[in-house]
């Protein structure tokens, strides 16, 4: 009679793998529609703040969405997606009540939550640079999040409105790159198995 694998061998290790790298089309999907919603945000003028609100709501619902997926799905550092799946949706909830008053609110927040995502990005980085080849990237956006977060923070109101427009568009941007590049990488590590 064969022993299983003990948990933490490389045979269960290489099964969670290969169970995870099953969806690596998951990211793909995640990253080509946030670069199809940066695209999107970044041809608003000032007269569609409503419909930018709804998109921020969406972007932060289908952010919330993504980490409780991936809360589900690792075993380190559940609680940390779960957290961050929570405030995204908090803060989807919040947008979706009224995108206009919203769009202001998070106009003179926008600092706030630039450095909120820029520290989760490096946090990010860092816990899966073991198996990550691209986890550099991450950082890298991380530690630019972080700077745009103060220089952000000393803007006037005016200029907040404009750069919420540009900077959500360049969020955006760069989580679907970040995505399809995780896609590629998981989908390597399928292949690689």
């Amino acid at each position: 009679m064969e022993a299983s694998p003990r948990p933490g061998t490389p045979a269960q290790a290489r099964e969670v793998i290969q169970g995870i790298a099953r969806f690596w089309w998951l990211w793909l999907v995640f990253g080509i529609a946030w670069v199809a919603i940066s695209v999107v945000i970044l041809q608003f003028d000032q007269a569609s703040i409503t419909t930018v609100g709804v998109i921020i709501g969406l972007m932060f619902l289908g952010t919330s969405l993504q980490q409780f997926a991936i809360a589900s799905m690792v075993d380190r550092m559940k609680w940390l997606y779960a957290i961050f799946g929570v405030l995204f949706l908090g803060a989807a909830i919040g947008t979706f009540i009224s995108p206009e008053n919203t769009f202001a609110a998070l106009a003179d927040l926008l600092g706030f939550l630039f450095l909120i995502v820029g520290i989760f990005w490096v946090i990010q980085a860092m816990a899966t640079r073991d198996v990550n080849e691209l986890w550099w990237l991450g950082l890298i956006s991380g530690i630019a999040m972080i700077v745009i977060a103060f220089w952000v923070g000393g803007q006037f109101f005016i200029d907040k409105v404009y750069l919420l427009l540009i900077f959500a568009g360049i969020w955006a941007l760069m989580h679907g790159i970040g995505d399809i590049g995780r896609a590629f990488v998981t989908r390597a590590m399928r292949n690689q198995l």
